[in-house]
């Protein structure tokens, strides 16, 4: 005997009897179904529905209907049960293969047939025997209402056919006598006898399911009333039957299904039974419930189950959302990597020009050199223009150094003002709302400075007739479903917003507008980096970026930082133009793979009073730490070839020498080089190009510390 376990792990057999038992075990990979726990929703109802009645029915599925049935169904099946399950229409009840496949036709082609005393040859104990049916076949549909199989409703009324049949002869025939006629009356009341007791025990059965089945249960009139329900109405949705009857189902229904739902009603009232609708349903609470609906038409009125997938229809949901969020995350990711490479070789160029470029300066200076302060000019403003594209460009891919700081974030709009009124123009009111109380934010300062221009320029290009840009600060404590809405974790973060009067954005325009490259300007006018970049730092400042706009009224442009708990800490913006603090004679290590870099950087540090010691790799770098070598500092850049990163070489050398002082300078690496964003106390980071004096300066400071 099958075991019963197997269709515990499967809600939907549950209750369904020794069919439901097998359905649970039989291996439906092997059939065009697949495996049952992938059949679809409206599969599982259908299957549901049909192993709880107690009339023969069976399910034929797909074009050339694989047959599911109930226990009913295998007693009338007799020794072809249970071979049927499983097997295709045509092939398990062979004699009869053109009867059905013309049911097959007109089943899935969303028509109905009903035969009533149909007399078929059949083969179900080995041989042949004659029997009399009533047939119903009804499509089965999916979630779309496209038929998709044939249910049919088989009873047997051989003895009541061949009764009839023998009561009739007994009736013409003048000569049979009256031990007959009166035999073939007994066996009518026995067999009428045997009806009634049935009807009983199937009424007694029904009443049971209708008081303990979790599903909605109720008889449907032509009016849209449910003239009857069961308990489960209250249990789910909190109404009592009284309020159910005197209700009409548009009453409770959610408005935006109300006409999809009237629709399929009056498919029911035509005739045509329901599989799988789904709808929401309002509570007594005031809350909805996600119901799908199976409807069926008898004389005048329309019998109903509804089952609650309020927890599958939240599930869908979630997956969406994580799917969407996935998707833009490999997207970005795969700009990322593409970009992210190129500015690293990009910037490894910068930073020799811009070394070799501040050395004949300050030769010049000593008047070794003349003639040639024009091209420096030159040579410097290029340098400047192309480390403002790489930050760009790693920024949009999530792999820039960032250097965050407490900052405030009012003082920097503010020392901004005047640099963003002269960059809109005298066309465009400039009005700065700042939050009394803001939190301060740690973020990279230089990085919030170019976002929020990146975001000015934007919305000044929106408005080339003039208008209204508005920047505003705020705090804002986002509990778990705000911060959900915005894609952040719970807590509180200071909001920056640049909204604009101008043309505003399409929902095609703002599903794009953070995408690389994408850009609505015309071709020379901008590069669709610039939003890009904004959307980098801030989310690799663990905030997020959000666009409210309206085509023809406007944009708002919103980011949002993570809230510092502490003090803020005044940045010195002039260190880039400070003289060059001198050394008193320190050892630092350079290691840097660059020769033209390691080479310069040897000999401005040697100018400023220090010994430099260099090497190309690590491996060479940790050689050196191995010896007996006094080393005040290690200066290393975080790329390096030869197997081993600037953080690996760095760590390395602790071990060997506990508190040993490391600056790191990059161009381009990954978090996860310099701690994933979290330094070691001793450690700092340099990002090239930088200026001279400002690598000297950072020597100087942490040597002294």
């Amino acid at each position: 005997m099958p075991s019963r376990d197997a269709s515990l792990s499967l809600p939907f057999l549950t209750g369904g009897g020794h069919l439901g038992t097998l359905i649970a075990e039989f291996d439906w990979g092997r059939t065009p179904l697949g495996p049952i726990a992938g059949w679809p929703a409206h599969m599982k109802n259908a299957t549901a529905l049909m192993l709880r009645a107690k009339v023969p029915i069976v399910m034929l599925w797909g074009e050339t209907g694989l047959m599911i049935y109930n226990d009913a169904y295998a007693v009338f099946a007799g020794q072809r049960h249970p071979a049927l399950l499983g097997s295709r229409v045509r092939e398990g009840w062979d004699e009869v293969a053109d009867f059905n496949d013309n049911v097959m036709k007109v089943g899935l082609a969303g028509g109905t047939l009903s035969y009533q005393d149909q007399e078929l040859t059949l083969y179900r104990d080995g041989r042949a025997g004659q029997v009399w049916m009533n047939l119903d076949y009804s499509p089965l549909v999916d979630d779309a209402g496209r038929p998709v199989g044939v249910m049919a409703l088989v009873v047997e009324t051989t003895a009541k056919v061949q009764a009839e049949r023998r009561l009739s002869s007994v009736v013409s025939d003048r000569t049979a006598s009256v031990e007959a006629l009166r035999l073939t009356e007994e066996r009518l009341r026995t067999l009428n006898a045997d009806l009634e007791r049935q009807v009983v025990e199937r009424s007694r059965e029904r009443s049971q399911f209708w008081q303990l089945t979790s599903d909605l249960l109720g008889v449907l009139n032509g009016e849209g009333f449910f003239e009857t329900s069961n308990p489960a109405w209250q249990a789910v949705l909190g109404w009592s039957e009284e309020e159910v009857r005197t209700t009409t189902i548009f009453g409770l229904l959610h408005p935006d299904d109300r006409e999809p739902t009237r629709q399929i009603f009056d498919r029911l009232v035509g005739g045509s039974p329901v599989v799988n609708f789904v709808n929401r349903y309002r509570c007594k609470n005031g809350n909805y419930r996600w119901l799908s609906w199976i409807g069926v038409p008898e004389e005048g009125k329309y019998y109903c189950s509804g089952r609650d997938i309020s927890a599958e229809k939240e599930a869908q949901l979630e997956l969406v959302v994580a799917q969407e969020a996935l998707r833009q995350s490999q997207k970005m990711e795969a700009v990322g990597q593409l970009t992210g490479g190129i500015a690293h070789d990009f910037n490894n160029l910068l930073g020799g020009i811009s070394a070799s470029l501040q050395v004949l300066e300050s030769r010049l200076a000593k008047g070794k050199l003349d003639g040639v302060e024009r091209y420096i000019g030159m040579g410097q403003d290029s340098v400047r223009r192309a480390a403002a594209l790489t930050q760009r460009l790693l920024a949009f891919s999530r792999r820039q150094t960032l250097d965050p700081k407490p900052t405030d974030v009012n003082r920097l709009v503010g020392g901004m003002e005047e640099l963003i009124r002269r960059t809109v123009g005298p066309g465009i009111a400039l009005e700065v709302s700042g939050a009394g109380g803001l939190w301060p934010a740690r973020v990279d300062a230089s990085q919030l400075e170019n976002s929020l221009l990146n975001l000015c320029i934007n919305a000044r290009d929106a408005m080339p007739d003039g208008g209204r840009l508005t920047i505003a600060t705020a705090n804002m404590s986002l509990d778990d479903r705000a911060a959900a809405e915005r894609e952040l974790a719970p807590g509180q973060y200071i909001a920056l917003s640049v909204t604009d009067t101008g043309a505003g954005m399409s929902a095609e325009v703002m599903a794009r507008a953070f995408d690389p490259f994408f850009t609505t300007k015309p071709l020379g006018h901008g590069t669709g980096l610039g939003l890009s970049m904004v959307y980098g730092f801030v989310r690799q400042s663990g905030g997020q970026v959000r666009i409210q706009s309206e085509l023809g009224q406007g944009t708002t442009m919103r980011a949002y930082f993570p809230r510092h708990v502490g003090e803020t800490v005044e940045d010195d913006a002039a260190a880039a133009r400070e003289a060059m603090e001198r050394g008193a004679g320190e050892t630092v290590l350079v290691i840097e793979d660059e020769a033209t870099i390691r080479l310069l950087i040897t000999e401005v540090l040697q100018e400023a009073g220090y010994q430099v010691i260099g090497a190309e790799d690590g491996r060479a770098g940790l050689r050196i730490f191995e010896s007996t070598r006094r080393i005040d500092l290690l200066v290393t850049d975080v790329g390096l070839p030869g197997g081993m990163n600037g953080r690996q070489v760095a760590d390395a050398a602790r071990v060997m020498r506990p508190g040993l002082k490391v600056l790191f300078i990059t161009g381009y690496a990954e978090k996860a080089a310099v701690g994933n964003g979290h330094l070691e106390r001793g450690m700092a980071v340099l990002t090239k190009p930088f200026e001279i004096a400002v690598l000297a300066n950072q020597v100087r400071a942490m040597i002294g510390q």
